[in-house]
């Protein structure tokens, strides 16, 4: 069975969109319990949580602008030129 190249393609940009979002919530929550373990303190973990929930949307922001600023191929609209060639190569 073959698969269009553009399935994969929004397979990829799904994963890049949870790893962009889970791996900042996860390295300030490790980073925010091992400061509470030194400091015997029980803050650090829920507030560095928040910070890496912040900075995992940023960066799921950031990449879907980017995304949507450039536009792919399969987005691409057809212009008059794309139909002249097609017309074109239809009368040779």
């Amino acid at each position: 069975m073959k698969y269009n190249r553009n399935v994969y393609q929004a397979l990829m940009m799904i994963t890049q969109f949870g790893i962009n979002m889970l791996v900042p919530i996860l390295l300030c929550s490790f980073v925010g319990m091992f400061i509470d373990h030194k400091l015997g303190t029980s803050v650090w973990t829920v507030v560095l949580f928040f910070v890496g929930a912040l900075a995992g949307f940023t960066n799921v922001f950031r990449f879907a602008k980017k995304i949507y600023e450039t536009p792919a191929s399969t987005r691409r609209r057809r212009t008059e030129k794309d139909y002249e060639k097609k017309n074109r190569s239809d009368i040779v």
